[in-house]
């Protein structure tokens, strides 16, 4: 990925039959990028590459023998995962990033791209040869992380209930945040628990609430980093019109509603 002439890496997808003969390909998609995730939907294929920015290609795949990108959308950040919200709509969980201007030892200038906070959007790809970023959310600053990047069990989503919720561990910088050559400082721990979202496609999205396992006491210890801690939020899910949280120390249940605690059971 780091060439820039013919030999740099490129992308490819392949289709196989039911002897796994390839029958289908499309080769040298996005060269110097690689791929940080795909969505198979239907007749389509949704991936998304990144080096500087993220292209979400559209690709088709209704005629197996002749797969082809319909579109492209090149947008600041990547996605780590897609997932799907209606047949003309996918959401995207991955990072921010910046575009920064580096010299290294004397070298000549070259952009690079830096990682921010966390980044949650929406796609329209109705019409697939244009697709569209709908809304976006930024949670935190650079060193934000979230389980759901890594696991898709982490994410809670429902769209008859507009409801979107994944646990997260904020990191966030202050004013007194110095950068070193212009590069973006790692933030300060803030937070540790799950975000829950209302989501639909007239407002995009809308944060609820935040609900935490750790107590007072355990933000005051926290200091400027975190670390797996007995008490991360590691899963969310509901029953009926109970919202549950869950990590390794406890399970909270919580009115889905108004997000109130209801009662919790300690973990041995």
């Amino acid at each position: 990925v780091w060439r820039s002439d013919e030999f740099t890496s490129k992308n490819n997808i392949y289709i196989l039959n039911g002897d796994l003969k390839t029958v289908g390909k499309v080769e040298d998609i996005a060269p110097g990028e690689r791929i940080y995730s795909t969505r198979f939907m239907g007749d389509r294929a949704y991936m998304v590459t990144f080096k500087k920015v993220d292209p979400l290609f559209v690709i088709d795949l209704k005629n197996p023998d002749k797969p082809k990108i319909l579109g492209a959308l090149k947008i600041p950040g990547y996605s780590d995962y897609l997932h799907p919200y209606d047949e003309n709509h996918i959401m995207g969980f991955g990072k921010d990033t910046v575009e920064i201007s580096q010299s290294w030892s004397g070298s000549t200038k070259e952009t690079m791209a830096f990682y921010q906070g966390m980044k949650i959007a929406i796609f329209d790809v109705t019409d697939v040869e244009h697709p569209v970023q709908m809304y976006q959310e930024i949670i935190g600053d650079r060193g934000t992380d979230s389980q759901l990047l890594r696991n898709h069990k982490a994410l809670l989503f429902s769209r008859e209930k507009n409801l979107l919720a994944f646990p997260v561990t904020v990191m966030e910088t202050n004013k007194n945040s110095i950068s070193y050559n212009g590069i973006p400082q790692y933030g300060e721990f803030s937070f540790q628990g799950a975000y829950v979202y209302q989501i639909d496609l007239v407002n995009g999205f809308k944060l609820r609430g935040k609900i935490s396992h750790l107590n007072h006491e355990d933000m005051l210890k926290s200091g400027s980093g975190w670390y797996q801690n007995k008490k991360n939020i590691e899963r969310v899910l509901y029953i009926d019109e109970t919202l549950y949280t869950i990590s390794p120390a406890m399970i909270q249940a919580h009115d889905l509603a108004s997000l109130k605690e209801i009662n919790r059971l300690e973990l041995p």
